[in-house]
């Protein structure tokens, strides 16, 4: 069996970002849509483009209690979330369910330990799996039937979804999936207010990981480490290093029921699609599905103003 595992929040956040310009709204009442556009076109172009056989997105659900416990001070230098997300998030889960993708939240629990420990349960059974995720920390899954799908660089979106097998994580980091963690733990992980060695960049930590094989390594020899100058620091600051691996390594001891498969509720999705006077995504979907397609609703007629009137989704952006 094939699965899709969703990486939930950092797809939302891309949807928002992708069509922020084009402010989309429900016309009766302007309520935000434009990561709910996002988000439908994204579910669909994943699903068609790998063809798995269940589909599950994870979502946050509060903080990590375990992150919280180790580092006060994890992903506290974050801005809030935009509210636009925060008004679109419940509609976002509720247009997932339909579209026949599974939800899984655990309060306390970050949704990457839920991921990995759905690989390691599923992989275990001998399913493939598929993970859908810009987060570098995914790289220490990925191996045998798993492989991480990661979108194209903000600043470069024609460079497409990128394949992380073993030999591309090898590639883009310097170190194999079994390093990754251990690599992270050195450079420390900015986007997770986790800071790591002064000084030791990528270079370095690929360099000592590669001569003295994994973190507990490094630390032993840091009396003959090179460059010398970080022979004291390492020496001061190992145990802090060593908690930066419990920060960055994935916990899998959760529980993971996969349940049964949920279909597609395509009826439900077009009634969703009106609700939400999402007219031109609706029409696509109808046509995509060989359903009789809805006519655009008639706008009153007004006269003539001398500023454009507000974007609506027959102006909808590109995702990606």
């Amino acid at each position: 069996m094939r699965w899709l595992l969703v990486d939930g929040f950092n797809l939302v956040f891309r949807s928002h970002f992708a069509m922020e310009r084009s402010n989309l709204r429900r016309q009766s009442d302007q309520f935000p849509t434009g990561a709910l556009h996002g988000w439908m076109k994204s579910l669909q172009d994943l699903r068609d483009g790998e063809k798995p056989d269940r589909c599950a997105v994870f979502f946050d659900l509060g903080g990590s209690d375990r992150h919280l416990a180790a580092l006060p001070e994890y992903k506290a230098q974050r801005d809030d979330t935009p509210e636009e997300i925060v008004q679109q998030l419940p509609e976002i889960k509720r247009l997932t369910a339909l579209l026949g993708f599974q939800v899984f939240e655990r309060r306390g629990v970050e949704a990457d330990d839920l991921i990995a420990t759905a690989v390691r349960i599923l992989s275990a059974s001998g399913d493939e799996c598929v993970i859908v995720s810009a987060d570098k920390d995914f790289g220490q899954c990925v191996g045998g039937p798993v492989v991480q799908l990661a979108p194209p660089p903000t600043a470069n979106p024609a460079a497409g979804w990128r394949r992380l097998d073993p030999a591309a994580v090898t590639e883009k980091f310097g170190v194999p999936p079994s390093r990754i963690a251990d690599y992270l733990a050195l450079v420390g992980d900015a986007s997770d207010n986790i800071p790591g060695l002064k000084g030791v960049g990528p270079k370095t930590a690929v360099k000592w990981l590669t001569e003295y094989g994994d973190l507990e390594g490094v630390l032993a020899a840091a009396d003959v480490l090179q460059p010398e100058r970080f022979r004291e620091q390492v020496k001061a600051e190992a145990d802090r290093i060593r908690g930066n691996l419990t920060l960055v390594t994935f916990r899998t001891d959760f529980d993971f029921e996969p349940g049964q498969p949920v279909a597609e509720d395509i009826a439900a999705v077009e009634g969703f699609l009106a609700e939400m006077e999402m007219h031109s995504t609706l029409r696509r979907y109808q046509t995509k599905h060989g359903r009789a397609v809805s006519e655009p609703a008639p706008k009153p007629i007004e006269a003539p103003k001398p500023k454009a009137k507000p974007a609506d989704d027959s102006r909808q952006g590109e995702l990606f």
